[in-house]
């Protein structure tokens, strides 16, 4: 029987203005109907690149294809013309990107850019489309959808842009899924419902699912077979429970190995608090009518209260649209917001402008999208140095390269890459770009919203280690916003939860992970360890 889907001996390079680079050499899979296979490896390793390549979407005449073949239900796809390419794209095969926030238009309102698909792909326009557009939010775990037709990506939650990609990857109920990073975003109870729809969408349609993930949890709850790649190359494919139980090749037992670890070293007994909230309130008004009157409100922080002390790790989690991320730009005073926050010693609440400037230097902050917080038009360098540009004029231009190069030494990147651009960057790249951005001006607090969530396991483990290195050395205070609870439970001295803007449970971060009190942490926990726990290759073909 004949594979849906067939690639033979792919290749793919990339010409820069001083090599050419071999991103992806000669790989081979096939997926069937029905089935889900993951390609995993770490950031960098040509994941991305290969499932761009099924649908011809990488940036020719840089990219090339020195060889292959790519054949979708008999048809070859390398070099396909236009029109038979644009049959397929989104119709029979529909894609998941890892970065939503720069997948979506943000002129258009979910119910356009949903619309838009209906009307192109099934000619579907008027009361039949919103309706269905309102069916596919519900699908992903938008219950508000409804509520939510109106809304421009901007006003959405990094999860809540995540799911409504994936509307728009399912409203076709295409043939293939490939599915980049699907889960990334999303809190753990939003991925097992995610996981759950796609399961059924595969019993239902007979959904094949190319699966791109660094979370080896997720693999092993949802795919049928793994192939394991590492620069640019196939090293190890086969079922996922034979992968998982008996890796062969010495890569695949380092990914498997490889996981967030330990316990950050508490603070001084003496420690100061560096940052506190009282009563804290960001609402947003919800228009409607002629007179666009507030008819109601969006509460996305509630009445929240925190202290978080020097060389001190809070952890934020809750599910997205809880208010995580949110809270964390009121407390840096990048959103406006009710209520008192005071950071080492001064009132901030109602302060702005230059009296405000000196402080910001020792906040900062790593934002959950890493592409869409780079600038395209700047090199690497000059963005980790920006900081120093604004807030230290006068360092020289010798010690604000070694900054620099100290910076991207520090989170894993080569400093000889600094005068690239963010494109040429694999998603996880760049988000230790972010950080090392955040890292140069020796900041004091760190807001670090999802820091890890593109990063593969290995990379997490060590950006972990780093940031708990940074915090010993350096009495960094941190707000660290998570949905995965590893990588929290590594990081964080004290835990708060929050759902729907409000503090419902707080305290030492393991007593809340083994004693939860309140239902809706209970369960969070539960679908965080019934991803962790899924035995591999449970899922049958």
């Amino acid at each position: 029987m004949t594979a849906l889907l067939e690639v033979q001996d792919l290749s793919v390079s990339f010409r820069t203005p001083l090599a050419l680079v071999e991103a992806v050499r000669c790989v081979s899979f096939s997926l069937d109907r029905g089935e889900t296979l993951a390609l995993v490896g770490e950031s960098g390793s040509g994941k991305s690149v290969t499932a761009l390549s099924v649908l011809q979407l990488l940036p020719y005449p840089v990219a090339s294809h020195p060889n292959g073949s790519v054949r979708f239900d008999g048809q070859e796809l390398m070099g396909a013309p236009a029109d038979a390419l644009m049959r397929i794209r989104g119709n029979r095969i529909s894609m998941v990107f890892q970065e939503p926030m720069t997948s979506l238009n943000p002129l258009h309102t979910v119910e356009r850019q949903i619309g838009e698909i209906l009307a192109l792909h099934k000619q579907m326009t008027g009361a039949a489309a919103r309706a269905r557009t309102i069916e596919l939010l519900r699908l992903v775990g938008i219950e508000d959808g409804e509520r939510r037709l109106a809304s421009f990506p901007h006003q959405l939650s990094g999860g809540q842009r995540q799911r409504v990609m994936i509307a728009m990857a399912l409203a076709n109920e295409p043939d293939i899924l490939i599915a980049d990073e699907p889960t990334t975003a999303l809190d753990v109870t939003i991925q097992a419902q995610i996981l759950a729809l796609i399961r059924d969408l595969q019993q239902r349609l007979g959904l094949a699912v190319l699966l791109i993930s660094h979370d080896l949890g997720v693999v092993a709850k949802v795919a049928h077979r793994i192939a394991v790649m590492n620069k640019g190359e196939v090293v190890e494919q086969g079922r996922v429970a034979e992968v998982f139980a008996r890796p062969r090749h010495a890569y695949t037992k380092h990914l498997l190995a490889s996981e967030p670890k330990g316990e950050p070293q508490p603070p001084p007994d003496d420690s100061p608090i560096l940052i506190s909230s009282d009563r804290l309130k960001v609402w947003f008004p919800i228009k409607a009518g002629v007179f666009r009157r507030t008819v109601d409100h969006i509460k996305a922080v509630d009445d929240v209260s925190i202290e978080v002390r020097a060389g001190e790790t809070l952890g934020v989690v809750g599910e997205s649209g809880s208010g995580k991320s949110t809270l964390g730009l009121a407390l840096l005073r990048l959103q406006k917001a009710e209520g008192g926050i005071r950071f080492a010693g001064h009132e901030i609440g109602g302060v702005g402008g230059r009296r405000l400037r000196p402080l910001r230097r020792e906040m900062q902050i790593v934002f959950q999208d890493p592409y869409g917080s780079l600038s395209p038009r700047m090199t690497i360098g000059e963005i980790v140095g920006e900081g120093l540009e604004v807030h230290e004029p006068g360092v020289a231009e010798e010690e604000r390269e070694r900054r620099i190069i100290d910076a991207m030494t520090e989170v894993g990147l080569d400093p000889a890459a600094r005068d690239r651009y963010p494109h040429e960057f694999s998603g996880g790249q760049r988000q230790r770009v972010a950080i090392a951005r955040a890292l140069v001006l020796k900041p004091r607090l760190i807001v670090l919203d999802e820091p890890t969530s593109a990063l593969d396991r290995s990379v997490q483990a060590q950006i972990v280690d780093l940031l708990r290195d940074l915090q010993r050395r350096h009495g960094l205070a941190y707000l660290f916003i998570s949905h995965d609870l590893k990588v929290v439970r590594a990081m964080s001295h004290r835990i708060l939860v929050l759902r729907h803007g409000k503090r419902v449970e707080e305290g030492p971060a393991e007593e809340i992970l083994s004693r939860p009190q309140h239902p809706y942490t209970q369960a969070l926990l539960a679908a965080a360890f019934d991803l962790e726990a899924a035995p591999a290759g449970v899922v049958s073909t």
